[in-house]
C-alpha cells in the first residue's frame, strides 16, 4: 500500500471503496459495531426503554454543483442522514451540522443552504441541535463542505439488517432509478433535454415507518445512493450469502433518465438516488407493504422487483426484457465524482 494513492473511484460506493475500508479503515478501527458496515451503528444504551437502542450515523456532502434540479447541498445533507438512520429501523431525532467554506462563498449562498436545511429537517421531524463553521483559504475547498451526523431511536422489537434476507423473500424498489445522478450530470454537463430531470432528493422516514407497520416482515432496507441500485443489492447478497434475481421489465425509469443513461452510456442501475430505497421483504407481507408504501409521499411508483435465491450465492442476475439473464456486477470504478 505504500506506493498507492486514493483515487474517485474509492469514493464511489462501490468495490474499491469497500476494498479502502477492509485495507485501511477496519483493521485499525476494528469493533463490533463498525463491522456491521450498515448505513448507522445501533447501539445498546443504558436509560433507554427497554428493548430500545440508540442508531448513530456520520457522512459528508461534497456534490458539485451546490444547487441543482430539485434539491441542493442543504437538503441532500439532511435527508441523507435522517435516510441513514431510517433504513436501520430508526426514528430519526437530531442532526449536527459542521461546515467547511471556502473563502470567498457569497454570505447569500450559505444562508440559502441553512434555509434549505431548515425546510428538510421541518419534512422529516428533526431539529439540527448543534454545528460547527470552519473557513478555508481560496482554493482550500470547492465553495462548500458539509459533514453530518445524526442520532435516532430504533424501537423494541424492530430488527433491519443487511444480513437478514432469506432464499424466497421478495425485493422492492421504493419508485424510479437514476433521477438524482442523471439531475447532476445533466446541470454540469449543460444537457438539453425535453423534459428536465429533477433530483429525487427526499426524506424516507414516514414512508419507512409506514413499511415497518405494515409488516413485521421487513428484513432489511437500504438507501442506493452511491453506486445506484446495484451496489445496494450486491452488498446485501454478500452480507446475507444469498443471490438476487431482478425482472428488468419491473423497475421503473422515467423516459427522460433512460434516454440521458442512453446518451451517455450509463446504466440505471448503477445511478445515484437520494430519495429511493430498496427492501428485502418476507414473500407473504410483500404486496401489503407496496400498498402501504403507495399511499405515501415518495413510494407511489414503489414494486416487486424481484427475489432473494439460495444459489448463485452473493450475486444479483437481471432478467432482461428480452428473456436473457445477465450479471449486475459491483461497480468497481466512480461513474460520477461528487454526487452527494
Amino acid at each position: 500500500m505504500s506506493n498507492e494513492t486514493v483515487l474517485l473511484a474509492h469514493g464511489g460506493g462501490g468495490r474499491l471503496t469497500q476494498e479502502l475500508i477492509a485495507r485501511v479503515f477496519l483493521p485499525r478501527l476494528d469493533n463490533p459495531a463498525l463491522r456491521r458496515l450498515e448505513d448507522s451503528a445501533v447501539l445498546g444504551l443504558a436509560g433507554l426503554p427497554d428493548g430500545a437502542r440508540l442508531a448513530f450515523t456520520t457522512d459528508s456532502y461534497v456534490v458539485k454543483p451546490l444547487f441543482f434540479p430539485g434539491g441542493d447541498i442543504g437538503r441532500l445533507a439532511v435527508c441523507g442522514t435522517v435516510n441513514d438512520l431510517a433504513v436501520c429501523g430508526a426514528r430519526p431525532l437530531y442532526v449536527s451540522a459542521a461546515f467547511v467554506v471556502e473563502e470567498g462563498l457569497p454570505v447569500e449562498t450559505l444562508a440559502a443552504v441553512a434555509d434549505s436545511m431548515r425546510q428538510a429537517a421541518a419534512e422529516a421531524g428533526v431539529a439540527v441541535v448543534t454545528g460547527d463553521t470552519k473557513v478555508v483559504e481560496r482554493g482550500g475547498a470547492d465553495q462548500l463542505f458539509v459533514t453530518t451526523a445524526g442520532v435516532g431511536l430504533v424501537p423494541a422489537g424492530v430488527a433491519v439488517s443487511a444480513a437478514s434476507a432469506r432464499p424466497g423473500d421478495a425485493v422492492i424498489v421504493s419508485g424510479a432509478i437514476g433521477d438524482h445522478g442523471i439531475a447532476i450530470v445533466s446541470r454540469r454537463a449543460g444537457l438539453e433535454m425535453e423534459a428536465e430531470v429533477e433530483s429525487d432528493v427526499a426524506p424516507l422516514n414516514h414512508l419507512i415507518a409506514a413499511m415497518l407497520e405494515a409488516s413485521g416482515e421487513v428484513r432489511a432496507i437500504r438507501d442506493a445512493t452511491r453506486g445506484g441500485v446495484a451496489a445496494v443489492l450486491n452488498e446485501l447478497a454478500t452480507a446475507s450469502g444469498v443471490g438476487v434475481r431482478l425482472d428488468e421489465a419491473r423497475l421503473v425509469v422515467h423516459e427522460p433518465v433512460q434516454s440521458a443513461c442512453d446518451l451517455l452510456g450509463y446504466d440505471p442501475l448503477y445511478v445515484a438516488n437520494e430519495g429511493k430505497l430498496v427492501a428485502v421483504v418476507g414473500a407473504a407481507d410483500a404486496e401489503r407493504v407496496v400498498e402501504a408504501m403507495r399511499r405515501m409521499r415518495y413510494g407511489e411508483e414503489a414494486a416487486v422487483v424481484g427475489e432473494v435465491v439460495a444459489e448463485p450465492k452473493g450475486r444479483v442476475l437481471l432478467r432482461t426484457r428480452i428473456g436473457g439473464t445477465r450479471i449486475v456486477t459491483m461497480p468497481s470504478g466512480e461513474l460520477l465524482p461528487r454526487i452527494c
